[in-house]
């Protein structure tokens, strides 16, 4: 279930960090789509962007929702366990 805060609704969690591509695996708890402003808060990180394009499997896909575990490039480093928020 999404909680509802001040950083938006909590979509997800970071769970692998792919540096050299820098490029953060979500597992979704909530739908997250092309477009979408995400923040990602955890103990070391907290920025927002837009998310430009996301892939499942190695597919580019346009939206993805709860149990999908969604590839997002980022713009600055990310941990484990960071919170992902549409904002």
């Amino acid at each position: 279930m999404a909680v509802e805060a001040a950083e938006g609704k909590l979509v997800g969690r970071i769970s692998h960090f792919f540096s050299h591509l820098m490029v953060g695996v979500i597992e979704l708890e909530d739908t997250l789509k092309v477009g979408d402003t995400i923040r990602i808060k955890g103990a070391h990180d907290d920025f927002t962007q837009t998310v430009e394009s996301m892939q499942v499997e190695h597919q580019a896909v346009q939206e993805a929702g709860p149990g999908d575990a969604v590839g997002v490039k980022v713009i600055a480093k990310v941990h484990e366990g960071d919170k992902v928020y549409v904002v």
